[in-house]
């Protein structure tokens, strides 16, 4: 399994027709993407609008960000288990429009019990330092749903339609020169002449069972975990849809773009290629509910890293949600005991910025942990006129001035490496 990104730079977005790449322009056709989101019943009309890095702007609720990708025809299916059948991804080659972004927003509030305005793209102000949104080019797309449908439908009409949004407007690429290639070299247990290297596994939740999915939720291959155990993925797959958030996603700071991107999977890569490490594969698992599903998924996991992949170390990371913590602990301590040298990330949602209240877990053996927290960061925003949002209240609200959280703010909080934050003790 070998997977070639072919990465074609957007430092513009305009609305236009039809949809087209000129240089680093990326044009989109407003009427050609709306075909393609109305193919969806759920879905009545949609709006899109186009924000740029430093705009003076604001956007919300933000419900998923995805980054332009299209598999080479030939190359295996897109999101395979979402938009075709679950066959493996992470093999031939993906076209990505870096610098761009298709941006989902809701007419709802993710979780009204703790924000009525959800997450936010915030464009411009000192806020942008903290998220890595800021600073790329938004297609902002605004479905419309029918009246009186069930939270999940609608939260299912909004995944589907930005993948397929991303995906087709990756497509215009097809036929371009990529203007560079990355080919991320062969990792696997298996793999030789890397001999004397440690050996590392990645460990990642991927659900926690504290949450019940949705019937049809797409999450691995288009299944929503339901009866999962552990199971091996080859690092490229996260990489090329195979994994998706779940609908759950507005807590821990997991969007599409994020798996697009996983950074403790690129940072493991960038190590194997300096030949710093052997790189030997990944586990995915999900937090379980109770103490019987705990000693099960953390087992499970815990053997296919000593079993399977053979490894001399793991890096471990955990989904949102303070459950999910009990399992990183118990497979970091289950490693241990088998002599497998382990690296913990995680990030309490504490918000009285006191160190006694994000001790989660004092296990002697698992001492070798990075704390990605700052949920108890906030700024005070400023009014701006300029607003997108899905609804007139949402508008409203949004329009400031106020105070907002770090975790109301999209990219500021993430609970598996893709933050800025830092935790600084004083």
């Amino acid at each position: 399994m070998q997977l070639t990104l072919a990465n074609h730079p957007v430092t513009y977005i305009k609305l236009g027709a039809p949809s087209r790449r000129e240089e680093a322009v990326l044009i989109v056709d407003p009427a050609e993407l709306r075909r393609v989101m109305l193919e969806n019943e759920s879905i009545t009309s949609v709006d899109f609008d186009v924000v740029r890095p430093g705009e003076r702007c604001r956007a919300g609720p933000i419900f998923d960000i995805i980054e332009p990708r299209a598999k080479e025809p030939g190359s295996g299916p897109d999101f395979p288990g979402i938009l075709d059948a679950p066959t493996t991804a992470g093999m031939g080659t993906t076209h990505v429009l870096t610098g761009a972004a298709v941006s989902v927003l809701a007419e709802m509030s993710p979780d009204p019990f703790r924000s009525a305005i959800g997450r936010v793209l915030e464009m411009s102000g000192p806020v942008v330092e903290a998220s890595d949104y800021a600073s790329l080019r938004h297609l902002l797309v605004i479905p419309h749903t029918k009246p009186g449908l069930p939270r999940k439908a609608v939260e299912m009409a909004y995944r589907i339609a930005g993948i397929r949004v991303a995906v087709a407007l990756a497509r215009v690429a097809f036929k371009q020169l990529a203007e560079s290639l990355h080919q991320f070299e062969p990792v696997g247990p298996a793999e030789t002449g890397r001999e004397g290297l440690p050996r590392v596994a990645y460990v990642g939740q991927i659900f926690s069972r504290q949450r019940k999915p949705a019937v049809d939720e797409p999450i691995l291959y288009g299944a929503n975990t339901d009866g999962m155990l552990p199971i091996m993925l080859h690092p490229d797959e996260w990489l090329d849809g195979a994994v998706v958030p779940s609908l759950h996603s507005w807590f821990g700071g997991t969007e599409t773009y994020f798996y697009q991107n996983q950074p403790i999977i690129l940072d493991l890569y960038r190590r194997h290629h300096a030949r710093e490490i052997n790189f030997v594969g990944t586990v995915a698992t999900i937090a379980g509910s109770d103490n019987f599903d705990r000693e099960r998924h953390c087992r499970a996991a815990a053997n296919l890293v000593k079993w399977n992949l053979k490894a001399d170390g793991a890096v471990l990371s955990k989904y949102g949600g303070v459950l999910p913590h009990a399992d990183l602990a118990e497979t970091a301590r289950l490693l241990e005991g088998m002599g497998i040298r382990t690296a913990v990330m995680v990030s309490d949602v504490s918000r009285d910025r006191r160190v006694e209240s994000a001790l989660l877990f004092n296990v002697p053996e698992v001492d070798a942990i990075v704390y990605n927290g700052g949920n108890g960061t906030h700024w005070e925003i400023p009014h701006l006129d300029r607003i997108i949002a899905a609804t007139p209240e949402f508008s409203d609200m949004l329009a400031g001035p106020m105070t907002v959280d770090a975790s109301n703010i999209v990219g500021v909080t993430n609970q598996q490496g893709a933050s800025r934050m830092r935790a600084v003790v004083y």
